[in-house]
Order: C-alpha cells, then structure tokens, then sequence
C-alpha cells in the first residue's frame, strides 16, 4: 500500500518552525485545526477561503492532526504562551495614544 496523505502533508526545518504543513505551503496543520474546531469553520468554507489548497488537503490536515493529536494541541499551547507573552511585553499603541488623549483632558 502507498501512503497518499504524504503528498499533502510535509514537515521541513526551517520552513514554519518545522512544523507539519500543507505541502507547497505555509499553512501549518494547526492552522487548519483552529480553523476548523474553533472558528467553526467547515473543510469546504476553509478552501473558500484560502482557494490554493484543496479539500483533499484540508482532509489530510486533519487527518493528521487526529493521529497527532497531542503533538498539535501541544504546538497550539506552545504558540498561545508565546502569544501571550509577547502581548504581556509590548505596550498598546492603541491604549497608549488613548492614555495620553485622556491625561490631556485631565
């Protein structure tokens, strides 16, 4: 038997943290993860949106994240702390330029 999801799923150093991917692409299987279990979005609403990948794609994404299941949530985690503390160590300019607008009121 040949494997099939291998021509959809590639894993490269160096490209997207090494991380699993969609092959020919940036978009990472935890991508499509997020997409599809937490935005809600459906295979077919996913290719709509990024129309360079194919539904097959999708399918071996998440196919591959259920037989990596801990590896993708741990990969998810690991990118939300990073996320966070990065939020934590830069200041809003958002919230800055409103500070200084209400301390000129003031």
């Amino acid at each position: 038997m040949t494997p099939i999801i291998i021509n959809h799923i590639e894993i490269t150093p160096g490209v997207c943290g090494g991380k699993p991917r969609i092959a020919g692409h940036r978009i990472k299987v935890q991508d499509v993860v997020i997409w599809h279990e937490r935005m809600g979005m459906s295979p077919d609403g996913i290719v709509y949106h990024y129309p360079s990948i194919t539904l097959a794609d999708v399918y071996a994404a998440l196919s591959y994240y259920h037989d990596h299941l801990e590896e993708i949530r741990k990969d998810i985690e690991d990118d939300e702390i990073f996320a966070r503390e990065m939020q934590a160590k830069t200041p809003s300019l958002v919230r800055e330029k409103i500070k200084n607008i209400d301390e000129r009121k003031d």
